[in-house]
């Protein structure tokens, strides 16, 4: 299969995926159509909004393509139209999320590449597609961004599945450096999830604080030794 259209079936997958969790997200806050359809947009393509302005390799592809902001809306319907929720929806929420992070990791590291930035912009921009619409909705919706530390591993998975597509393509392997990539980052994803992984908090270590005596008595140890 050509690369290119692999990442783009990739990059629309990853749009589907996104815009359903944003409608997710709409019903969850008891919003009308027009908040389901913004939340999707912003969910569905805010990652890849983000990433093709700062490459500057002409207008984003959201824009120029319509197959984007039709499946966007796609997802927006059908989170609108079904009530994802119980203990199937339960189940098939996570897959769904760890596929998509590595999807977009994968297909924005490969699409840096091929406009001949290097490799650490690649893995860089892989990151901010994965997790840029998430971040983007969260703010919007006023939480905490998921990738700010009040979850498992999440933006990291994004990372590896970033520098596992990256390397795999600059070694020539471009098609299996996509599908290897999303998979990496799905599976960490989903295993994160279930052992509970986490980044470590800060330890806040303070050095210590000398009392007064402590430093009088270093100081005239200090003057001993001078005069000796």
């Amino acid at each position: 299969m050509d690369p290119e259209a692999l990442i783009r079936w990739l990059d629309l997958t990853g749009v589907l995926f996104n815009a359903i969790l944003g409608g997710v997200v709409a019903r969850a806050h008891r919003l009308d159509p027009i908040g389901f359809a913004v939340l999707a947009i912003l969910s569905g393509l805010g990652g890849g909004l983000i990433r093709d302005t700062l490459l500057q390799a002409g207008p984003p592809v959201a824009l120029t393509d319509n197959a984007y902001v039709l499946t966007a809306l796609a997802g927006a319907v059908i989170a609108f139209a079904v009530r994802l929720e119980g203990r199937i929806w339960d189940r098939a929420f996570a897959p769904i999320d760890a596929l998509a992070l590595g999807l977009w990791a994968a297909v924005g590291a490969q699409k840096t590449l091929a406009v001949g930035l290097g490799p650490l912009a690649a893995v860089m921009l892989g990151v901010v597609t994965a997790v840029g619409g998430g971040f983007v909705r969260d703010v919007v919706m006023r939480q905490v961004p998921r990738i700010l530390g009040r979850s498992t591993l999440y933006a990291t998975c994004a990372l590896a599945a970033a520098v596992l597509a990256t390397g795999l393509t600059l070694l020539g392997a471009s098609t299996f450096g996509s599908l290897a990539g999303a998979a990496l980052g799905a599976v960490l994803c989903l295993l994160a999830q279930w052992r509970g992984w986490v980044l470590p908090e800060s330890v806040g270590w303070k050095p210590p604080r000398p009392s007064f005596r402590r430093l009088r008595k270093l100081a005239r140890r200090a003057a001993r030794r001078r005069h000796e």
